[in-house]
């Protein structure tokens, strides 16, 4: 059973397993299935689901709250993330002639109401930005989070890919906490491990959120020197540890680093769902650790 944990001191509770949506619009579900396959995960402990406006050309949102209009009580076993800030060219905004960001005070508060009416809910528990804006000026944003708060529609505030410096920027404006970091951890892309991004977070004890755990699926099928050193390595230590599948390994993987990070599923099988929970089992060393490490860089520790 998945436990919940809070992610920033005295802030929100997620659950330590995330449910992702961002493919949802390519798993040919029906709304009941859709609801089916909410409850199912629910019942595993994994109550925080993953989403942002863009997702699936601006459907994801819309699909995700027709299944939950079936049986709105769900709602309040739940915990919903999304974000905003991404314009990007679409049939939805044919006017658009380049993808950009955009965290104005009147975007962030109009996606956010667009994400409420799309989702079938009253209030979002924590709205992201997305992306890092160059464009961003931290008083604004925070003016919106602000009006969002006051308002009720949103609980609590985060960001997702931010460099340490980008979060301690917007974190100045604030007076609550930002309370997650969304960034990709995998075994072939962890600069985040490197560049201070997790030291920041475990400093201030804020869980981050770890996208795209299993690269996109390159660490299953890539055929890269790295690709396959990586693929390689994770199988002997699943055969070590006994390990349904290299992808647990992953999981344990990232949920090895101190920072604590909370992982995003991106399946929609269950049954891929219920491996990632059994993952929670699986404890590596420091020494397996580092031998994904290794694998990944081509090389040992200086």
């Amino acid at each position: 059973m998945v436990s919940k944990v809070e992610i920033v001191p005295k802030g929100p509770q997620f659950s330590e397993l995330v449910q992702g949506y961002w493919r949802l619009a390519d798993w040919d579900m029906t709304p009941a299935e859709r609801l089916v396959f909410l409850k199912q995960h629910i019942e595993m402990g994994i109550t925080t689901v993953d989403h942002a406006d863009i997702y699936g050309d601006y459907h994801c949102e819309a699909l995700f709250g027709e299944a939950l209009a079936l049986e709105p009580s769900l709602r309040d076993q739940i915990e919903i993330v999304t974000k905003c800030d991404i314009k990007l060219c679409s049939s939805t905004f044919p006017l658009r002639r380049i993808n950009h960001y955009d965290t104005s005070k009147e975007h962030i508060i109009e996606s956010v109401n667009n994400s409420l009416s799309r989702l079938n809910v009253e209030n979002i528990d924590v709205l992201l930005i997305h992306r890092p804006d160059v464009l961003m000026d931290a008083d604004e944003v925070a003016e919106a989070f602000a009006t969002l708060k006051q308002q009720g529609k949103v609980n609590d505030f985060g960001v997702s890919n931010f460099s340490p410096a980008q979060f301690d920027l917007l974190q100045s404006r604030l007076d609550a906490p930002l309370v997650t970091n969304q960034v990709e951890i995998n075994p072939l892309n962890f600069e985040v491990a490197h560049d201070g991004t997790l030291d920041l977070l475990q400093m201030k004890r804020i869980k981050p959120m770890a996208w795209s755990c299993l690269a996109g699926g390159d660490i299953f099928s890539g055929q890269s020197e790295q690709q396959v050193r990586v693929r390689n390595e994770l199988e002997l230590i699943r055969e070590e540890v006994g390990a349904e599948s290299i992808d647990q390994v992953i999981y344990a993987w990232v949920r090895r680093l101190p920072s604590k990070p909370l992982p995003i599923i991106g399946s929609g099988k269950i049954e891929r769902v219920q491996a990632a929970v059994n993952a929670l089992d699986i404890e590596l060393t420091r020494e397996q650790w580092f031998r994904v490490w290794g694998a990944s860089k081509g090389h040992g520790v200086p």
